[in-house]
């Protein structure tokens, strides 16, 4: 109950609710549909405005920290984005463990799936379908045309407005309590989407979908499969509040898919793979996955008889049984062996097994063709620190962090590395910059403060401490007026 109250209220209100809060929204004032936002907030300000969510999204959000479905997502989104008008900076996907249906995009180009979603699509054009919807919002400047009707007002406070919607939506509990001790109920309308912006998505997402090469009838025919499912329920997924579909919308996706060249895409192996990692890691029966991977074994499909073994060899490892595990894994590392599944999984049963150099060995050609690959990168750390080759391995992670500075994984594998070694300087320095990531900036600041305890007579270390300590005050205060 708590969750569909959460998401009515969040998209029911209207304009004249607007107007009634004294937000100045004005019909008038709103862009024209097709044009990107040119009043609206700066882009500056919009990737202010998602830095600030995303850190406190991290601390308070189910984020699923697993390279592998990270690396998924990400380069499925980033093969949508290729094809989009407008792009105005990076966007960064990442998964929510949650069983819900449902995914949502804020400022600064930032786009959660729930891991319910992958579950209830049946293919990759399916998944798809959902994030060129959702990266058109982002795009279009959806959300910063309905938020930003105060020219004056500060990226915290947008954030305030915003946060505890968002969050409701990762965390409906968390979230809740968040709208609760910020601002009035009647606040959530903030990033309600119009009928318009929805049809405009709808439209930009197909031709999005057709340009990258997918399915462009999934769109229709997964809503459709939601619509149909949950006609009769009290409880509709979240996707079915936040989207509304109306059969007259379903329709019209069927027929705009008839517009585009018509793409049969073969079936996704990584699509199936990740699939098999979410029942097998992210969701509580093991008895109903091990039915689930048994179901696929028995299909007369290759691909869904490999991620029927994928999805057992995990479940093997839950059970520590590690050998048995590996015999069915090296068949398909082999007929595979550039495959980042089956890589990671195999590095696992090695360093269950007490072989780390046999890890290292398997890791190191594949790291010279792909260098600061998030999924090689650290499995090749935690090889290294097995064989307590840690100098070596705390380089590749912080090379890693060039690319990816916000990695919160990476930031606490190498923080357990300086641990081990007694690098007291740079332990409690990571571990300001990981609080940091989390908004937890009291937290960063003691770090930092018992860090400068560490710096004997280096000067530079000690003028870069006091630096940042002052940087997260100013960011702390920033936050206090939330």
């Amino acid at each position: 109950m708590l969750r569909s109250l959460v998401f009515i209220l969040l998209f029911s209100a209207t304009a004249s609710a607007a107007q009634s809060l004294n937000l100045g929204i004005k019909k008038n004032d709103l862009p024209e549909i097709g044009v990107v936002a040119s009043n609206a907030m700066s882009i500056e300000r919009e990737l202010a405005v998602g830095d600030i969510y995303m850190r406190q999204l991290r601390a308070q959000a189910p984020i699923v920290n697993d390279p592998l479905l990270e690396e998924y997502i990400q380069d499925l989104g980033n093969k949508l984005v290729a094809q989009a008008d407008n792009v105005k900076f990076p966007f960064t996907f990442f998964l929510l463990n949650s069983p819900e249906i449902n995914a949502f995009a804020f400022f600064g180009g930032h786009i959660a799936v729930h891991t319910g979603l992958i579950l209830n699509a049946d293919n990759e054009s399916e998944l798809a379908s959902v994030l060129a919807h959702e990266i058109t919002h982002v795009t279009q400047r959806h959300m910063a045309r309905r938020i930003e009707s105060n020219q004056n007002s500060s990226p915290v406070q947008i954030a305030s407005l915003l946060g505890g919607i968002l969050l409701a939506m990762a965390n409906p509990e968390a979230g809740m309590a968040a709208i609760s001790a910020g601002s009035a109920a009647s606040q959530q309308m903030s990033i309600n989407y119009t009928r318009a912006n929805e049809q405009e998505a709808d439209r930009l997402g197909m031709q999005m979908l057709s340009q990258a090469g997918f399915d462009t009838r999934s769109a229709a025919t997964f809503f459709g499969k939601l619509a149909e499912k949950y006609r009769f329920k009290s409880k509709p997924p979240a996707f079915l509040l936040t989207h509304p579909l109306p059969e007259s919308r379903i329709a019209d996706a069927r027929a705009r898919a008839h517009l585009y060249a018509q793409h049969s895409p073969a079936p996704s192996l990584n699509f199936a793979l990740a699939k098999a990692r979410i029942v097998a890691r992210y969701t509580e029966d093991n008895g109903n996955s091990e039915h689930y991977f048994n179901g696929l074994l028995e299909q007369n499909n290759v691909i869904a008889q490999k991620a029927g073994q994928y999805g057992t060899v995990l479940l093997k490892i839950g059970q520590e049984k590690y050998q048995q595990a590996e015999d069915i894994l090296l068949p398909l590392l082999e007929d595979d062996p550039d495959n980042l599944f089956y890589l990671d999984t195999q590095t696992d049963i090695l360093l269950a097994k007490n072989k780390g150099q046999e890890a290292v060995d398997l890791l190191t050609p594949l790291l010279l063709k792909m260098p600061r690959n998030r999924v090689l990168s650290l499995n090749m750390a935690n090889a290294l620190f097995s064989l307590k080759k840690y100098e070596r391995g705390t380089q590749i992670l912080k090379d890693y962090l060039l690319v990816n500075p916000e990695h919160t994984l990476t930031y606490q594998l190498l923080i357990d590395a300086y641990a081990q070694t007694k690098q007291m300087l740079e332990m409690h320095q990571t571990r300001a910059e990981f609080y940091a990531l989390l908004s937890v900036y009291p937290k960063a600041i003691d770090e930092l403060q018992s860090a400068y305890n560490y710096t004997h007579d280096n000067t530079l270390e000690k003028q870069r401490i006091r630096a940042r300590i002052e940087q997260f005050r100013d960011e702390d205060r920033k936050l206090k007026k939330l």
